[in-house]
């Protein structure tokens, strides 16, 4: 891999650019993001079966991120001086022991444990697995390395509840055997980390506080908004829309549940693979009003108790969430300077995942007073109407700013 934060004299192994280390990265970060979101469905069982209300969900959610949020600061742009495989190999690791401690699962607190292993893996992973996408891409285009992460990152967070969902309520012991499948499913990712390139012995060990270059803050803030808002309406969608669905079907169906999820995100896959190249601003814009608009279905879907709106929203969000947050990520990702990749990179997903933990959050504790119903559309009014002036800002810069440059530039 390329130098990136390291003095001249100290630099990390050069990895070679092959396709098969390049998939075999994005691999492992659609692992990482599949195991993490395995839970999305089955909140509800642990619900009734520890006896917890939907504000401990979103606390078990929120346990995730805050232990995600250190490990992202901390952990993630190591790898820009100790090399990959360093930050890499332990993520995987800890990713299984996460996976196991849901298997064992027989109280809240193993809960609790399984999603803080798996905040510390995804953190220190997050920044550092797209930095090695983009230095591996085979003709290093930067554009394509966005899209491959968002579209792995966007898919195992649905092919998670999916998976889950499915297993759950068709195969035997529900809340084992799919944490055992992603312990399964993570040793060749294990294996890939391997072979990821190690610091020389010359490099310097020092960590540094991720930093966005002053040059990039005023995009970093307009991007980094936008991420957080698409962000949020999945932290939803991932803590607290499946036990929306079952309320509004009548159906305890788990993979119905799940795949309401899935289906959000996998539109959310869909638009971003179709807007591959596009301008990254103008993305961004459409993203956010589509996101709108989606979010107004979803309202409205819980004031008729429609299932077919609830499932329109899904879709129309799901869009909306794939079109702002590949914009956001194909604009960071070519405005980083060289040297300052993992960097900026760690710094952008600190606020994509206070976008997942902490709206959610809010969402819980008013639902203990309001009910699921209303506190979702509360939400929904509130997070629609700030991303109209942010899309206002995005495309004023569209129009007029130097950032119109095609997504696929680098």
């Amino acid at each position: 891999m390329t130098t990136q934060g390291l003095t001249a004299s100290a630099e990390p192994q050069t990895a070679p650019r092959s396709p098969a280390r390049f998939w075999a990265t994005a691999y492992t970060l659609l692992c990482l993001l599949t195991g993490t979101n395995l839970p999305t469905p089955l909140y509800r069982g642990y619900e009734r079966e520890f006896g917890f209300s939907p504000l401990v969900v979103t606390l078990i959610f929120a346990v995730y991120v805050a232990a995600l949020i250190p490990s992202l600061l901390i952990v993630g742009p190591l790898s820009d001086s100790v090399g990959p495989r360093a930050v890499l190999l332990p993520s995987v690791v800890l990713a299984a022991l996460g996976s196991l401690a849901f298997a064992l699962a027989d109280d809240v607190g193993w809960l609790f444990a399984a999603r803080l292993l798996q905040g510390l893996s995804v953190g220190a992973a997050s920044g550092a697995l797209t930095v090695a996408l983009t230095e591996l891409e085979p003709r290093g285009d930067r554009g394509r390395a966005a899209l491959v992460s968002t579209v792995a990152s966007v898919g195992g967070l649905g092919a998670g509840p999916l998976i889950a969902g499915l297993l759950a309520e068709y195969a035997p012991w529900p809340y084992v055997l799919p944490y055992a499948l992603e312990i399964v499913l993570l040793v060749p990712a294990a294996i890939t980390m391997v072979t990821l390139p190690a610091a020389r012995p010359t490099t310097r060990r020092r960590p540094r506080r991720p930093t966005v270059p002053a040059s990039m803050r005023g995009l970093f803030l307009s991007s980094g908004t936008a991420s957080f808002l698409a962000f949020s309406v999945t932290g939803l969608f991932l803590s607290l829309v499946p036990t929306y669905v079952t309320k509004l079907s009548g159906s305890d169906n788990l993979a119905l549940a799940g795949g309401a999820v899935t289906l959000m995100l996998a539109c959310s896959v869909l638009a971003q693979i179709a807007a591959a190249g596009r301008r990254a601003l103008g993305i961004q814009v459409t993203g956010l009003v589509v996101l709108a608009a989606g979010l107004v279905l979803l309202a409205v879907a819980g004031g008729l108790s429609s299932l077919p709106l609830l499932l329109a929203a899904t879709v129309v969000g799901g869009v909306g969430q794939g079109l702002a947050f590949l914009g956001a990520l194909t604009e960071i990702n070519r405005a980083a300077p060289q040297g300052r990749h993992a960097d900026v990179l760690s710094s952008f997903y600190v606020v994509v995942y206070l976008g997942v933990g902490v709206p959610v959050i809010g969402v819980g504790l008013l639902a203990t007073t309001t009910g699921l119903l209303t506190a979702v559309q509360v939400f929904a009014a509130l997070v629609s109407a700030l991303c109209l002036p942010v899309a206002a800002v995005l495309f004023r810069k569209h129009m007029t700013g130097p950032g119109n440059e095609d997504g696929e530039q680098g």
